[in-house]
């Protein structure tokens, strides 16, 4: 094919010619738009349908043995491309126009362009990314711990396949960028990434030629392992003291209805009851004193019952016995009692009131220092 762009072009104009204000902007990214086509190079475009009618012209089409996917992206899903919170960022970041309807379509995609720099900034917006990524890594790894030595070869390398990309893709956003090429173009990229782990290049390697499932498992493991702990790393420049003030006001009067239903429970003798409101309390619980006193959730490098351990609260799940329900009741009993203590003494204000006089009283005040008449 002489010149790849008159495909391009003839799409353009057929759009021009037919449904004009049914698409907002035509655009093309990879190979082409880097400069790095080769001559068996598709050409990768895309457009954002202005109408429900936009998306009928999508096509997907061979030419002198060519391939081409004229595929669409609604406003919506670029959004979050910019955000970060989808791969193939660098289809809004690095994508080169064709055409737009109007001004005010440029106006909006070269927004989402500039999106993609300020959502670069976020750091801990974008670890949390990345922590999400390595979630999803290990469902795969879960798989992969099932193998026996009898597994086909292929199953092993499509389950390493998804553990590899999504651990790529969580160190991209580690470091704050995304992977401008696609998978087996972008190593040089992902090489000179500042936060990587040292055996970055020989677990890829392993995990791309391994033969044997053992082998696969044991370097996608590895690697896992190793970006959970740069993450760790990582989270540690964002720990701030501690603010249970200004992070968990309102979180107590919220969790006691949860401990309350535990005490019903033991009372009822409903083991299914106080199981599920049992963990439930104790996970919030953990939950928001961790985020209290470092002012981040925490994720899978962190132990979640770490300030909860600390502070001597009682393990509920542990106690639970369908057998004997008062050892429960009474940890209940006790950890409401220390929780409150603690998050006082932390300068949380706990809205509990002893009648409903306490109660006008309360609004009374609240409606003097707003001036809001209820």
């Amino acid at each position: 094919m002489e010149n790849i762009f008159d495909v391009a072009h003839t799409l353009v104009e057929h759009i021009r010619n037919h449904c004009p204000e049914d698409i907002a902007v035509i655009a093309y990214y990879g190979s082409y738009a880097d400069g790095t086509a080769t001559k068996r190079s598709d050409l990768d475009f895309f457009f954002i349908p202005a109408t429900t009618v936009g998306y009928q012209a999508s096509l997907q089409f061979v030419l002198d043995g060519i391939s081409f996917d004229f595929w669409p992206i609604s406003w919506e899903r670029a959004e979050r491309m910019a955000s970060f919170e989808e791969p193939k960022t660098t289809i809004i970041a690095n994508s080169k126009l064709l055409y737009v309807r109007s001004d005010e379509d440029q106006a909006r995609f070269m927004a989402l362009r500039e999106k993609t720099r300020l959502a670069s900034q976020q750091g801990m917006k974008l670890m949390d990314k990345a922590e999400a990524e390595v979630r999803d890594a290990f469902v795969h790894l879960h798989k992969m711990n099932q193998w026996q030595d009898s597994t086909p070869i292929g199953v092993c390398r499509m389950e390493a396949y998804e553990v590899l990309t999504k651990l790529l893709q969580s160190l991209a956003l580690l470091n704050r960028t995304y992977l401008t090429k696609g998978w087996g173009k972008n190593q040089e990229q992902i090489m000179q990434l500042a936060l990587k782990p040292t055996q970055l290049e020989p677990l890829m390697k392993q995990i791309m030629t391994a033969a044997s499932p053992i082998e696969l498992r044991a370097a996608c493991g590895q690697l896992a392992q190793e970006i959970v702990a740069l993450l760790s790393d990582q989270k540690a420049a964002y720990r701030q003291p501690a603010s249970y003030a200004e992070r968990v006001p309102g979180f107590y009067e919220e969790i006691k209805g949860v401990l309350d239903k535990v005490l019903t429970a033991c009372e009822k003798r409903d083991y299914d009851l106080a199981f599920f409101a049992a963990a439930g309390a104790q996970v919030e619980i953990a939950h928001a004193l961790y985020f209290g006193e470092h002012g981040f959730w925490p994720g899978l490098s962190e132990d979640l019952h770490m300030i909860y351990n600390k502070l001597g609260l009682p393990d509920l799940v542990a106690l639970l016995d369908p057998g004997n329900y008062m050892p429960l009741y009474e940890a209940v009993e006790r950890l409401n009692e220390l929780l409150v203590s603690h998050l006082k003494a932390n300068g949380v204000v706990i809205n509990q009131f002893d009648g409903i006089v306490q109660l006008k009283q309360f609004l009374q005040h609240k409606a003097g220092l707003s001036d809001v008449q209820c």
